[in-house]
């Protein structure tokens, strides 16, 4: 019999997600603040809802993916949610990006109508969660992962497991936010040192993406900021703001200095007064150029 889940949150990583899980023979009930996002995947097979509620009728796993921890509070804490709708042995998959005392909560306020909550955030951008090549950390019950085992793998490439802890796995995935930031800036203060010196930032990026940096962040970031790329937006600078600040409050919780992740807020909030919001989060490095005199 095919399994039925609830899918909440049809964004840029959502919506590839769910139809990935369409396209693996899931049956989905799907919901999204603007139904017109919804619409190609009612062509695919997904049954639409008009409520985050709905998603839970007939379903006992529901996916979320939201933009922040608010988004997530508001279909998960009022009374009448699809939490409780899922009841117990029910299991809500959380694919957002929120903070590690958020996901404590959240699967605190779960266990009160015998629902597990599991923490599984993703790694990739938009096109990666279409190609169905994203990287799942996840984090709590043990059962429960063994359970939603087929459903990511439907979603992504592989899955590291960060113990039961909820909160864990976003800890894993704030930090790796906070890194790929990090990146970028060192990035951009190179590109510009190069620039100021007569070099093309094109061929730096390159060869820095072919040997000393060959990774994904190096070699893609490189080349996107190397040649100016920031629209459409991949994922917003608003939305990376948001993470570098969950990293910072959460390094304030645990006691941890995080003296560069201070220089990223500054960054990124600069950003967002010029009015950079909604391009593409590489876009805080336009802000290292200026700073240097350049166009």
């Amino acid at each position: 019999m095919t399994q039925t889940l609830g899918f909440i949150g049809l964004g840029n990583m959502g919506f590839p997600m769910a139809a990935n899980l369409i396209a693996a023979g899931f049956r989905l009930r799907v919901y999204n603040r603007t139904p017109a996002k919804a619409a190609p995947l009612a062509a695919q097979g997904a049954f639409v809802v008009s409520s985050a509620q709905q998603v839970a009728d007939g379903a006992t796993v529901v996916l979320s993916m939201l933009a922040d921890d608010r988004a997530l509070e508001d279909v998960c804490m009022p009374q009448g949610s699809f939490v409780e709708k899922l009841g117990i042995g029910g299991i809500h998959i959380s694919l957002s990006t929120i903070g590690p005392a958020t996901a404590r909560r959240l699967a605190e306020h779960h266990k009160k109508f015998g629902v597990e909550y599991v923490a599984a955030p993703v790694f990739g951008r938009p096109e990666a969660a279409a190609a169905k090549r994203l990287w799942v950390c996840t984090s709590g019950s043990g059962a429960s992962k063994q359970t939603i085992q087929p459903i990511l793998a439907a979603i992504g490439q592989g899955v590291f497991d960060f113990g039961e802890d909820p909160g864990a796995a976003n800890v894993v995935k704030i930090s790796a936010n906070f890194l790929i930031a990090s990146a970028m800036e060192s990035l951009g203060e190179v590109f510009a040192l190069s620039r100021k010196n007569g070099i093309e930032p094109s061929a730096v990026a390159e060869m820095f993406g072919k040997t000393l940096f060959a990774c994904p962040v190096y070699q893609g970031y490189g080349k996107q900021i190397a040649e100016k790329r920031f629209e459409p937006a991949g994922f917003r600078l608003a939305l990376g703001l948001k993470d570098i600040n969950l990293a910072l409050q959460t390094a304030q919780a645990s006691a941890v200095p995080m003296p560069v992740a201070g220089i990223l807020r500054d960054r990124w909030i600069s950003a967002i007064a010029k009015g950079r919001e909604n391009m593409d989060w590489s876009a805080a490095t336009i802000g290292i150029a200026e700073d240097a005199g350049l166009k």
